[in-house]
């Protein structure tokens, strides 16, 4: 049997199982990309003029960011850098308390998770202590505090939750970070276009907190791979020792230069998800199928019963979407993206067609 990379194709379909841009990405984006000659495709590239304008649209200072292939990358990059068993040199030079561990390195993640953050911890040898969430995927922040020990070395915060779409309180966030001075607090920002609201504002004010974004959600690059991690210089010093070289392509530097010039696209994209996820709330509604409101640009729906039906005759019309019934923390559930309003139209129709056929 073969092991092929990545997650296997569906086939033609319309996509809404993996949180991608469905409106693609900004014409100027494929400009850029068009631009491109044999010369250019050939040299490596220079992240300068990225940089710059990538903390220039962040509001942060040049030296406070490193560019990552997709977001990915920079959870790897963190737990190549700071599963270690001893108290992280960069955190201690800021100022965290030197810690005894009594065991392996841990990684404390509220469930349901993204899944990198368990898989790069695997990896690493770490030990992955998970706390269940809140009533309604609340965030279990008493759960986290208590959670925290000396061999903790990497706190998941992700805001909003993947898969459930919940909103962390900013509070929430603060206390982690006050609490777990020896530990890296990880602010997963992937989704914070769609929410509203985010922690990059102040997270300069706490050492341990770095913040990761993406660009393949609101700017549509995911085929690109392109994402941003924002700390401190001496925070960012050990994920630095660990990057490749070159780690994005020439052709991804120039889409990402391209695409934070290109505002306009954003605010779209974002206002046709807004748009999108009440029509998926309108349609459980009337459903009768249980679903959390999200500040990402995806919903989770409850499908009960009728769940593997449900998954099933999307994915067999066309309509795929993300099957999360074998996670614990939110059995039969399934994810839909909310992007472009057309396209959302056609998913919620299925899914009223196939509740009627089956009720």
């Amino acid at each position: 049997m073969t092991t092929i990379q990545g997650i296997p194709d569906l086939g033609p379909g319309l996509r809404l199982h993996l949180n991608e841009n469905t409106g693609g990405c900004s014409p100027k984006v494929v400009e850029a990309v068009r631009a491109f000659d044999a010369q250019r495709l050939a040299t490596y590239p220079d992240f300068r003029d990225a940089i710059l304008e990538t903390a220039a649209f962040l509001g942060v200072d040049p030296d406070r960011i490193v560019l990552t292939n997709g977001l990915d990358e920079g959870i790897l990059l963190a737990s190549i850098g700071y599963l270690g068993h001893r108290t992280p040199e960069a955190l201690v030079a800021l100022g965290a308390p030197l810690t005894a561990m009594s065991g392996v390195p841990e990684i404390l993640v509220a469930q349901p998770a993204f899944e990198p953050y368990l898989s790069t911890a695997h990896a690493m040898g770490a030990r992955v202590i998970s706390v269940p969430a809140g009533p309604d995927h609340a965030y279990p922040l008493e759960g986290v505090l208590k959670a925290i020990t000396p061999n903790t070395r990497i706190i998941y915060v992700n805001n909003p939750n993947n898969p459930s779409g919940q909103a962390i309180p900013q509070e929430a966030i603060r206390r982690v970070a006050r609490a777990a001075g020896h530990a890296l607090v990880f602010v997963d920002e992937a989704y914070h276009d769609f929410l509203g609201e985010n922690f990059l504002a102040e997270a300069a004010d706490y050492p341990n907190v770095i913040v990761g974004r993406t660009f393949s959600k609101a700017f549509g690059l995911a085929g690109m791979r392109v994402g941003v991690m924002i700390a401190s210089p001496a925070v960012l010093a050990p994920i630095r020792r660990a990057m490749p070289l070159f780690n994005l392509n020439v052709v991804a530097v120039a889409a990402l230069r391209a695409a934070i010039a290109d505002t306009a696209f954003r605010s779209w994209y974002v206002a046709q998800a807004k748009e999108s996820k009440e029509l998926v709330y309108a349609a459980c509604e009337r459903a009768g199928l249980r679903y959390w409101k999200s500040g990402a640009n995806f919903v989770l729906i409850d499908g009960g019963e009728r769940a593997r039906v449900l998954i099933d005759g999307m994915i067999a019309k066309g309509v795929f979407v993300r099957d999360r019934t074998k996670d614990p923390a939110c059995p039969n559930c399934f994810r839909l993206t909310t992007g472009v309003v057309e396209h959302t139209r056609h998913a919620v129709e299925t899914l009223e067609a196939l509740c009627a056929s089956i009720s």
